[in-house]
C-alpha cells in the first residue's frame, strides 16, 4: 500500500498482484500482463524476464515497467529502421517521432544506440560519403548538402569531407561511369550529355570542361586501338 499526495490529500495505492503471463499469439516477443485477474496491458518479453505470476507490483512499478516497454518498443524499432540503412542521429529522432514515441523515449533511445555504435553521425557521414565516392560519385558541395539535409552537424560534415577525394577525381569517376552509355555519340552530343550529367551531380563547369574532353579522348583512344588490334588479326 502507498499514499501518493493529492490536491485532495493522501490517496491510497494497493499493490496489484500478477495473476498471469500470457504470450501474445499474433506477437511471441510480446507477454499480456494480468493484474488482479484481468487484463492489464503488454509488454516486450525483455522487460518481463524478471516477472512471475503472484508477484505483487506498485503504481509506481507499473508505470516504470510501462515506460521500459515503451524505450524496448521504440528501440527494436530504430533497429528495424538502420537494418536497410546507416541513418543519421536526425533521421533515427524524427522517424521515433513520427511513430509517436515520447522525447523522453527517443532521447534513451538515442543513447542506447550511441553507446553500442549503432547510429552515430560521424561514422554515418564517413559511411555516406564513402558510398557516394565508390557508387555514385557527386561533388563535395553536394555531398555536404546530402549531409545536411539528413541533420548532420556541419561541422561533422566538414571533417568527415576533409579526407574525401577532390572534385577532379570524383568528376572523372563519374564521367567514366555514365559514358558507358554514350558510345555511340558523335562529339558534339557526346559533350552536351556528359556535361549536362556533371553538372546535374554539383561540379562546377571548370571541373566539367576539362574532363568531358579527357573522357572523349580517352574513349577516342580505345576505339582506335581496338581497331588497329582487328586490322593485325586479318
Amino acid at each position: 500500500m502507498v499514499c501518493q499526495m493529492q490536491n485532495t490529500g493522501c490517496v491510497l495505492f494497493m499493490d496489484r498482484h500478477i495473476t498471469a503471463l500470457k504470450v501474445q499469439k499474433k506477437n511471441p516477443n510480446r507477454i499480456n500482463l494480468y493484474l488482479d485477474g484481468e487484463f492489464a496491458f503488454g509488454i516486450s518479453r525483455i522487460v518481463a524476464a524478471w516477472l512471475k505470476v503472484g508477484q505483487a507490483l506498485s503504481e509506481e512499478r507499473i508505470k516504470s515497467l510501462q515506460q521500459e516497454d515503451a524505450q524496448e518498443v521504440a528501440y527494436q524499432n530504430a533497429l528495424r529502421l538502420i537494418s536497410y540503412r546507416p541513418h543519421s542521429v536526425h533521421e533515427v529522432q524524427n522517424k521515433l517521432q513520427e511513430n509517436g514515441f515520447d522525447e523522453s523515449v527517443i532521447q534513451s533511445v538515442i543513447v542506447r544506440l550511441g553507446e553500442s555504435g549503432l547510429v552515430e553521425d560521424k561514422s554515418f557521414a564517413q559511411a555516406w560519403i564513402e558510398n557516394r565516392t565508390v557508387f555514385r560519385p557527386r561533388s563535395r558541395r553536394l555531398m555536404a548538402i546530402e549531409l545536411r539535409q539528413k541533420g548532420v552537424p556541419d561541422e561533422v560534415v566538414q571533417n568527415a569531407l576533409a579526407d574525401a577525394v577532390d572534385d577532379e577525381t570524383l568528376a572523372f569517376q563519374s564521367a567514366i561511369l555514365f559514358a558507358r552509355r554514350l558510345k555511340k555519340l558523335e562529339w558534339q552530343d557526346f559533350r552536351k550529355k556528359l556535361s549536362a550529367y556533371l553538372l546535374r551531380r554539383g561540379f562546377s563547369f571548370d571541373t566539367v570542361a576539362p574532363i568531358v574532353r579527357r573522357v572523349w579522348d580517352e574513349k577516342q583512344q580505345e576505339a582506335g586501338n581496338a581497331a588497329q588490334i582487328d586490322n593485325e588479326d586479318e
